[in-house]
């Protein structure tokens, strides 16, 4: 009788250790896809989301970037290839829905041709 709460009580923590590592694991790789937002370099998120089987619009609003989305990463980062290319992963409803067009023409980001792509994605 007092060995099924002890064993309950071991499953339990063996099951709450496995999880640790995966949380590790994610957090980890929103790090690489923000690097690689930052530095622009569009082949490389290509190829993460490829590694790991990821599609962009089903992690999206998971991974921030300094407290900011990829997209308005990309605004910050001057990355205008990476955020066309996040742009063009997301469904225009999402985009519009976002409020990225108007934070980024609050914030001085009106010339960028990051911006034109965002507009035409949300059919604006």
């Amino acid at each position: 009788m007092r060995l099924l709460p002890t064993l309950f009580c071991a499953a339990t923590v063996t099951l709450s250790l496995l999880a640790a590592p995966a949380a590790v694991a994610d957090d980890q790789l929103a790090a690489s896809m923000c690097d690689y937002v930052a530095a622009d370099d569009k082949n490389r998120l290509r190829k993460v989301l490829s590694d790991y089987r990821l599609r962009l619009r089903n992690i999206y609003d998971g991974v921030v970037c300094n407290g900011q989305s990829l997209i308005r990463h990309s605004f910050a980062s001057n990355a205008a290839d990476v955020g066309e290319f996040i742009a063009k992963q997301l469904p225009g409803s999402a985009i519009a829905d976002s409020g990225d067009i108007a934070w980024a023409e609050a914030n001085g980001f009106a010339a960028s041709p990051l911006l034109a792509v965002l507009k035409e994605r949300a059919g604006s």
